[in-house]
């Protein structure tokens, strides 16, 4: 339904204005046969609304003010690593030399874009410890089953036809027993400790012959460091497993650790978080693979190598899993990945991991008098609270998601992990400054006296938004897509 405040582009047609301006017919004119007539000739006139160019532009103007993201305002969606993208990145992705390749070009042509392919794969193996990466791999989640696919070709390799399981954390992402299962193993789950950590006793308890790999991604979802991972390493290889990392939290480690050295086989990448490419609603996702030098002969095919100065792609590559995705990956998003890199160097690369723990912390001991903290310790890029103490006044954490809004923020992720009662998981990264995380700090003071004082004003938010609160539920179940 329209309303008096933003009318919808068909209560604002009047009849007459237009906001074309067609070409010249630049092709002969056809008679279709007479039996198509009916079919495809209209009768009548479109139902379309007659607006004037200004009007429509100002109508898809307001649509795109009511979006909210990274440039609109602080954003602390925890694990999603919603940060800045520089502008530095879209200019080079525009560039014409990059922008208007094909893919199906002679590779002696594009020696250009192949070196910067090259150059981001040996940059991202220098950043995990990795022996080599592939950029085929489209967002995170198909990296998670492109790793768990070499995996498995590994075992299978060596004549292990029994390791039928991968072992995952309670407090994973969830793409991670999703990739499991569609990789074809059965799921099984690690508890975690009081210290949300994973329990060793448990691991212990659960690795077993059938253990083909133990995916973990560290710091872990709850956004702590997993300390004990040298022993875990031990543990899964001893029992001839594979530790995979998923390479989502790498925005806390860059420059101070990589997860070969932690004892990892398997690494993917998320380019279009830790390395700054649009993402979400924004853009494609890029999420490269890298590996140990066993695992590299089962690496999508082709794989982007050099020889004597020359770049070209390897076919021939009888151990591949073969390929996982058309052409060679998201160019752009690695483009953009490259561009960041270059752009950031090797010290500027550790500062971001810097400033993401320090704006971290600052915002979790900045908030534990009013919001619960499960887990107090030392947190690195993220933390979760618990809305716990809200929920006694009649306030939970949806309440306090919604309230938010109302003062321009958007919230942190909600209800995750699960083993969390109430969760908030925030991220504030590492381009927020410190007035922003001021400003965020006192709404959510603001938002714990309401609950205290008039939770009304938090269970009925939001106020101030286009629309109020949605039944939430319908809206998933039964979505409205089209006037």
């Amino acid at each position: 339904m329209a309303n008096k405040d933003f009318p919808l582009i068909f209560e604002r047609g009047q009849e007459g204005r237009t906001s074309y301006s067609l070409p010249m017919l630049d092709v002969p004119e056809t008679d279709l046969d007479s039996e198509f007539q009916d079919v495809y000739i209209r009768t009548e006139a479109p139902d379309l609304p007659e607006v004037s160019e200004l009007e429509i532009m100002r109508h898809y103007t307001a649509l795109s003010n009511r979006n909210y993201g990274v440039d609109s305002g602080f954003y602390p969606l925890g694990s999603c690593t919603m940060k800045y993208n520089p502008k530095i990145n879209e200019d080079v992705a525009g560039l014409n030399g990059f922008s208007q390749l094909h893919p199906y070009q002679d590779p002696k042509t594009v020696q250009g874009a192949m070196e910067m392919m090259y150059d981001l794969q040996t940059s991202l193996a220098e950043l995990t410890g990795m022996d080599a990466v592939s950029l085929q791999p489209s967002a995170g989640a198909q990296g998670e089953w492109t790793g768990l696919m070499m995996i498995r070709a590994f075992h299978e390799a060596n004549g292990d036809y029994n390791r039928t399981k991968v072992i995952v954390p309670d407090s994973a992402h969830g793409t991670n027993p999703a990739s499991v299962a569609v990789a074809g193993f059965d799921v099984a789950t690690v508890q975690t400790n009081e210290h949300g950590l994973v329990d060793l006793d448990d691991l212990k308890r659960v690795v077993d012959e059938k253990t083909a790999a133990f995916m973990l991604t560290n710091p872990n979802t709850l956004g702590l460091f997993e300390t004990d991972i040298v022993e875990m390493a031990e543990i899964v290889h001893g029992a001839g497993g594979r530790l995979y990392y998923d390479g989502a939290n790498l925005n806390a480690i860059m420059g101070y650790t990589r997860p070969k050295d932690m004892g990892f086989d398997v690494v993917h990448l998320n380019l279009h978080k830790t390395f700054t490419g649009p993402h979400g609603g924004g853009g494609p996702g890029s999420g490269p693979v890298g590996v140990t030098s066993e695992l590299a002969p089962y690496l999508p095919k082709p794989l982007l190598v050099e020889q004597n100065g020359e770049y070209f792609f390897d076919y021939d590559r009888p151990s591949s899993i073969g390929r996982i995705k058309p052409y060679y990956g998201n160019f752009g998003i690695n483009l953009r990945a490259y561009t960041y890199i270059r752009t950031m160097g090797a010290e500027g690369l550790k500062k971001v991991s810097e400033y993401a723990v320090l704006n971290a912390n600052y915002l979790m001991r900045m908030l534990e008098n009013e919001y619960a903290m499960p887990y107090p310790q030392h947190c690195k890029h993220e933390f979760v609270m618990s809305g716990k103490n809200q929920k006694k006044l009649g306030v939970r954490t949806l309440d306090i998601a919604k309230r938010l809004l109302d003062y321009g923020y958007h919230p942190p992720t909600i209800y995750f992990p699960l083993n969390v009662e109430e969760a908030m998981m925030t991220e504030p990264t590492e381009t927020e400054s410190k007035d922003m995380l001021d400003s965020f700090i006192d709404a959510m003071y603001t938002i714990s006296e309401e609950a205290k004082n008039s939770p009304e004003s938090v269970q009925e938010a939001p106020f101030h938004t286009s629309v109020k609160r949605l039944d939430e539920t319908t809206a998933a179940r039964k979505p409205i897509l089209r006037y």
